[in-house]
């Protein structure tokens, strides 16, 4: 099992909202690198799903439910065949109780190579598995 660390606007969708819909298409990311991020999650995966804009925080814990599959939105190819648009489907599992705001990463030198920190405008990256640990701690999950 693998976690990924996915950014949302909370105005355009929240982690309550992923609760009061009881499960969501992951969908509307366009940089190419998250893209390729979305292609490589699997049934069973962990999403911390951070909320950007005035929050910037992580706010709960969601689960990918299916393999990637091609936006219906969006449904182009890459010049080298993939899907263009990946969307997976998923489910919330739980809130976070803790504080993992960018602040708190940025102040911890554990966390001195991670995307969040060194890519902020990526909005899907993988969370090595050092770190995860660390971040579900702050978080309370």
């Amino acid at each position: 099992m693998s976690t990924f660390l996915c950014k949302t606007e909370p105005n355009d969708y929240s982690f309550d909202d992923l609760v009061r819909d009881g499960g969501t298409v992951w969908d509307g990311v366009a940089n190419p690198t998250a893209n390729i991020h979305i292609r490589s999650m699997k049934p069973g995966d962990e999403l911390l799903i951070y909320h950007t804009g005035s929050e910037k925080r992580i706010t709960g814990l969601a689960r990918v439910t299916s393999e990637p599959f091609p936006d219906p939105k969006r449904p182009e190819t890459t010049a080298k065949g993939d899907v263009k648009f990946p969307v997976v489907n998923i489910e919330p599992i739980r809130a976070a109780a803790g504080e993992a705001t960018l602040a708190a990463v940025k102040s911890d030198e554990r966390f001195a190579d991670f995307e969040l920190v060194t890519q902020s405008r990526l909005s899907v990256m993988p969370v090595p598995p050092k770190l995860d640990k660390a971040l579900r701690k702050m978080a309370g999950l």
